[in-house]
């Protein structure tokens, strides 16, 4: 297995995981979704509390650290892939959806739409 992985592996290891404990874990469907979107919510906690406790450096310089924050990264990404396949998402569909969403945010003004947000 390569390092750099592809969403539709991701997606495709987090079955895999999902088949192995079907026994134990919610089924994979769209009802359950918003248990794995609150799951995934917990995981990003537990990067933020790394964050907050260990600051930058840390993250950047001792190596404990930084495997600590990047597996909890990579718990978000579980949990995200969780979301995905419980709501039929294939990876073409977020695949087209986050380029469209780049292409779109490339040509966005930031400064202009929050200049026009500002209350006087």
């Amino acid at each position: 297995m390569e390092n750099d992985l592809k969403i539709s592996e991701m997606m495709s290891m987090q079955r895999k995981l999902w088949e192995k404990n079907k026994d134990k874990w919610k089924p994979m469907t769209p009802e359950f979704g918003k248990i794995s979107l609150l799951w995934m919510f917990e995981e990003i906690g537990e990067v933020i509390a790394i964050i907050k406790k260990k600051g930058d450096s840390k993250i950047m310089e001792d190596p404990e650290v930084r495997k600590a924050f990047v597996e909890e990264l990579s718990d978000v990404y579980m949990y995200y892939n969780d979301v995905l396949l419980r709501f039929g998402v294939t990876p073409e569909e977020i695949s087209k959806a986050y380029i469209t969403k780049h292409d779109e945010d490339m040509n966005r003004d930031y400064q202009k739409k929050y200049d026009e947000m500002k209350f006087n």
